[in-house]
């Protein structure tokens, strides 16, 4: 019977390939023993270099042309089988730099787990030659200097992206399942001279996944120390979106259990950790504030504001027209340059890679691919915490316009709760915001002006916000859908009809005033109605200042006015007279000439009066 090992030395493909084979049974004959795969001696390799039988031919775009990597993580299978953007670079920054501990902070699915592996292939001491995956790579050529240290190093590897449970005691199996398969990875501690016999009793409970949670936090600082003895170097030790069961312990109420034990577990990996040569971790949010990383004075943080490794996360301009033109679609720049281009990581302009490649791989046809990777509870936190500041500033950056907001770096889930403003930071560095413009100040944080990336983000605030409205019974789908047919077809009546019934449901949860209807009022209009208008509010135009104006994108769509007026305990005639009033002032002030101006005649104004539950709604 052979190993993983040996059958990936054999086949040429990376150990972790041939493990992943195993499990999904491509390997006749393979069974599990413990925690490790006994293959037999006469397993032949897959036929495509996946599956067992030949029965399956992996499809490519063209005879010539290498399949786009969506999904692969694996940097020996994604520079070998796929198109692969030449990421190498990456670590001749880091070995000019050499940081002791490097935290890489992006948004998900930029890129983190497959650099990470890059980093793992290369610096990874291996039976085999893992030169030849680089010797055609960017590194390769920058000199001895750099290739030199090509394979000289024991790795420890970790990625938390799949730690996504309900419950502490499932995410501590989880960790403690994946301790057991780095363990695993190192089998050749088991037999070494050079570890202690209490070491190796340590090492065989990891394996036999009989280590308790408290044996578990010194996981990484033991395997470190038995890596150092037994190969007289000290490990490299990389944890990947070492965020994300945070993130998960935020939001499913085990906060406190997962703080404490990340603490523990990276304070014994990277603080005054002697068998440590560097550390790598990566994640989404920094979480200084939990006091994760508390003490540890040799952390280098990289984030999305910062111009250090700017270019290796996500794909620049020249890699992207690079890869257009490779695929014979140049012409479709200008079109995935709005979808997914915007994004700003310190100087760099970056596009979103997962959508670059889908939108590529799936014929050019643009759809909000990114945002439909995963949940986004930043926004649906931010829409619950939302004050009228916030709303009206949400609303300025859906119409394209940048905003101005302290940016802190530091920020967690949780101080949403102590400062709504804390949103802005949030936001940026999940995603879902750009800073066109900064400024450091003397705190350490930054007062940027912020606006939405690209058309992809700009699609998910919409939806959003419009399944926020739905959920708190502002406004039915259905109502939404009048809404939306009436613009598209131009039917002024039944646009009037619609919004209307939108005035009437909406009055049901805004009930306390006027300011906290105006501002639901405003994002729910923006929602429904995409972008056929530019919508403006409190502005000065005629004699006076409107209320709120829909200035259309398109010709032939009106131009649309609303004044609101709201009083308490009004009786029906009473609220007629004051719709009457909203829709007199409407002509006595001029509120149109803004619009006419910029050349719209076909303008509808509405007057619109609130009563606690009831609506009236004036229109010519």
């Amino acid at each position: 019977m052979k190993t993983c090992r040996q059958l990936a030395l054999e086949w040429g493909l990376s150990e972790r390939t041939v493990n992943d084979l195993c499990k999904k049974g491509k390997i006749n004959g393979a069974i599990k023993v413990g925690r490790m795969w006994q293959i037999p001696d006469e397993a032949e390799k897959p036929v495509d270099g996946r599956v067992s039988s030949g029965k399956y031919v992996k499809k490519a775009a063209s005879a010539e042309m290498k399949s786009l990597p969506i999904g692969i993580s694996d940097y020996i299978r994604a520079q070998s089988e796929y198109y692969y953007v030449d990421k190498t670079l990456l670590i001749k920054e880091f070995l000019d730099q050499k940081p002791l501990v490097s935290l890489f902070t992006r948004p998900r699915r930029f890129g983190k787990t497959l650099n990470m592996d890059m980093l793992r292939v290369f610096f990874e001491i291996s039976e085999e030659d893992t030169s030849r995956y680089f010797t055609d790579k960017a590194i390769w050529k920058c000199g001895e200097e750099y290739r030199s240290h090509q394979g000289k190093y024991p790795v420890v590897f970790l990625t938390f992206k799949d730690v996504k449970f309900n419950t502490w005691e499932a995410t501590i199996d989880k960790i403690k399942g994946l301790l057991q398969e780095e363990y695993g990875r190192h089998q050749e501690l088991v037999n070494s001279d050079k570890l202690s016999k209490y070491e190796k009793e340590y090492f065989a409970k990891i394996l036999a996944g009989t280590a308790n949670e408290v044996e578990l936090t010194s996981g990484l600082e033991k395997l470190s120390k038995m890596l150092a003895a037994h190969y007289g170097k000290a490990p490299i030790i990389i944890i990947d979106e070492y965020d994300t069961p945070i993130q998960e312990g935020y939001s499913k109420d085990f906060y406190e259990e997962i703080i404490g034990f990340m603490r523990n577990f990276f304070s014994g990996a990277f603080k005054d950790n002697k068998y440590l040569s560097y550390g790598f971790l990566t994640g989404i949010f920094r979480i200084a504030q939990e006091s994760i990383f508390s003490g540890l004075n040799n952390l280098t943080a990289n984030s999305v504001m910062d111009e250090e490794y700017d270019s290796f996360f996500g794909f620049t301009g020249e890699e992207v027209t690079e890869m257009l033109s490779y695929y014979g679609v140049s012409e479709k720049e200008t079109e995935l340059r709005d979808w997914y281009d915007g994004y700003l990581f310190g100087s760099k302009d970056i596009y979103n890679p997962w959508s670059v490649i889908n939108y590529i791989s799936k014929g050019c046809i643009p759809q909000a691919y990114w945002v439909n990777t995963g949940k986004n509870e930043i926004l649906e936190d931010v829409l619950k915490v939302a004050d009228d500041d916030i709303t009206e500033r949400l609303y300025s950056l859906l119409q394209g316009e940048g905003v101005i907001a302290r940016i802190d770096q530091n920020v967690v889930y949780r101080s949403l709760a102590e400062d709504p403003a804390n949103i802005y930071s949030l936001l940026l560095v999940a995603g879902y915001l750009k800073t066109p413009k900064k400024e450091l100040q003397a705190d350490g944080s930054y007062l940027c002006e912020v606006a939405i990336p690209n058309r992809e983000i700009a699609a998910v605030y919409k939806r959003e916000i419009l399944s926020h409205l739905l959920q708190i019974g502002v406004v039915t789908r259905t109502t939404a859908n009048k809404i939306a047919e009436s613009l598209y077809a131009k039917e002024h009546k039944k646009l009037q009809k619609a919004i209307a019934e939108y005035m009437d449901k909406s009055i049901s949860f805004y009930d306390t005033g006027a300011e906290g209807f105006y501002h639901g009022l405003v994002l729910g209009l923006i929602a429904l109605m995409d972008n056929q208008y530019k919508i403006k509010s409190n502005r000065e135009s005629g004699d006076g200042r409107y209320d709120i104006s829909m200035i259309p994108r398109e010709v032939g769509y009106p131009g649309i006015i609303m004044e609101l007026k709201w009083k308490k305990a009004l009786r029906a005639d009473e609220l007629s007279g004051l719709a009457d009033e909203a829709l007199a002032q409407t002509d006595d002030m001029r509120y149109d000439t803004e619009m006419k101006e910029d050349g719209v005649n076909s303008i509808l104004k509405f007057g619109i009066a609130f009563s606690g539950k009831k609506v009236s709604v004036k229109t010519k």
